[in-house]
C-alpha cells in the first residue's frame, strides 16, 4: 500500500512472518510497526523501549490517561489500549492524510477510549486539561527531524502542566556523534522536571553511531531499577544513565528555549539501508 501525505510518501509494507503486522515508511523511513492481531507485540527497539515506560506508569493493568504526541501507526496508543484495557488516550497528529490511512487500512479496535486530533503537537498539547496525564509520548519526527517548536523549556512546561503529580513523561529522540542535541534535551529536561533517566544503545550513548534514545521524566522518583532491568534484557539490550553520570553527560549543555530552538539533526543515509 503506498499513498501521498503530508509528510510524503508513505508506505505500509507487510511483515512476512507476522501475516496482520505493517512496517510504516514515510519516504523510506520507518517510522511505526504494529500488529493489529497482537498490539502488545512492539517491534521496533525504541517502541520497546517506550513500553517498558508504558508498563510502568502505573500498577499493571490498570487504565491511565495518555496523550501520544505524534501518531505513526498508533502503535503505541494500540499498546496501551491492550495492556491497560479501559484507558483514555488521545493521539494529536499533524499529518490528517496519514491519520487517515492509518485509520481505513489499520483501523483501531472500536471499543478503545482513543481520540484522534490532527493538529500539531503543540496545539494538541495545549488543548490537555491541567493534571488530565498519567502519560505524555513524545514521537514526533518531521522529514527524520524532530521540529525546533518541539524541543524547549516552554514546551516542556506545558508538557509538566498537563501531567499529573508524578507522571511520566517520554520522548523519543534521535542524535548521533557529537550528541550536541542529546545533550540539549537532557538539559532541557532537568530544567523543568526533577528526575530524570535516559534509555539508549550503548554505542549510542558513547557517541559511535547514530540511533534512538529515550529520555523519561517526571516530578517523582523514577523507577530506575526496573527500568534498567527490562532495558538489559531486551533483545537488543540498553543502557540506563540517571542521577549524577546523566548531569556529567550533559557536558555543561544549556536548556533550549523556543528564541534558540532548532530541530534534530537528520540521519546520515546510512541509517535506513
Amino acid at each position: 500500500m503506498v499513498a501521498t501525505v503530508d509528510g510524503g510518501l508513505a508506505e505500509l509494507l507487510p511483515d512476512r512472518d507476522r501475516p496482520r503486522a505493517w512496517t510504516l515508511l514515510i519516504d523510506g523511513a520507518p517510522q511505526s510497526f504494529v500488529d493489529l492481531a497482537d498490539p502488545s507485540h512492539l517491534g521496533f527497539e525504541y517502541q520497546r523501549r517506550l513500553g517498558h515506560v508504558i508498563d510502568l506508569a502505573a500498577t499493571p493493568g490498570r487504565p491511565v490517561h495518555a496523550v501520544h504526541l505524534g501518531g505513526g501507526a498508533f502503535t503505541l496508543a494500540r499498546y496501551v489500549a491492550t495492556t491497560r484495557p479501559r484507558s483514555t488516550q488521545q493521539i494529536v497528529e499533524r499529518d490528517a492524510a496519514l491519520v487517515e490511512l492509518v485509520r481505513h487500512e489499520l483501523p483501531l479496535d472500536p471499543g478503545a477510549r482513543i481520540r484522534v486530533r490532527s493538529t500539531d503537537a503543540r496545539e494538541g498539547l495545549a488543548k490537555v486539561p491541567d493534571g488530565w496525564a498519567d502519560l505524555v509520548i513524545l514521537d514526533v519526527f518531521s522529514a527524520t527531524r524532530t521540529p525546533a517548536h518541539l524541543t524547549s523549556t516552554e514546551f516542556l512546561y506545558d508538557i509538566r502542566r498537563a501531567l499529573k503529580p508524578g507522571g511520566l513523561y517520554a520522548a523519543n529522540l534521535a542524535d548521533g556523534p557529537p550528541l550536541a542535541h542529546l545533550r540539549g534535551q537532557i538539559a532541557t529536561a532537568a530544567a523543568v522536571f526533577g528526575q530524570l533517566a535516559l534509555i539508549a544503545d550503548p554505542a549510542v550513548l558513547r557517541g559511535k553511531r547514530f540511533g534512538n534514545a529515550i529520555l523519561v521524566a517526571s516530578d517523582q522518583p523514577l523507577p530506575v531499577a526496573e527500568l534498567t532491568r527490562r532495558a538489559a534484557t531486551d533483545p537488543h539490550p540498553g543502557r540506563i544513565e540517571h542521577g549524577r553520570a546523566l548531569s556529567d553527560f550533559t557536558g555543561g549543555a544549556v536548556p533550549v528555549t523556543d528564541a534558540a530552538a532548532v530541530a534534530s539533526p537528520a540521519p546520515p543515509p546510512s541509517v535506513f539501508r
